[in-house]
């Protein structure tokens, strides 16, 4: 592991971090921000494959 793979992880758990204290700040429940993150997935999912369909 180099040392721009440690600055990466430390920043996307930072990231993490930033976006659940948001979430808790606007008091979802769990199972909606559980439902949120399925569309979330759901969405990136669609994009990634119509992207690999246009490229062939």
């Amino acid at each position: 592991m180099s040392e721009f793979d440690i600055v990466s992880i430390i920043s996307l758990v930072g990231f993490l971090v930033l976006a659940v204290s948001a979430l808790s700040a606007h008091r979802f429940s769990l199972k909606k921000g559980i439902v949120m993150a399925l569309a979330w997935a759901a969405i990136f999912a669609i994009v990634v494959l119509f992207i690999s369909l246009i490229e062939g």
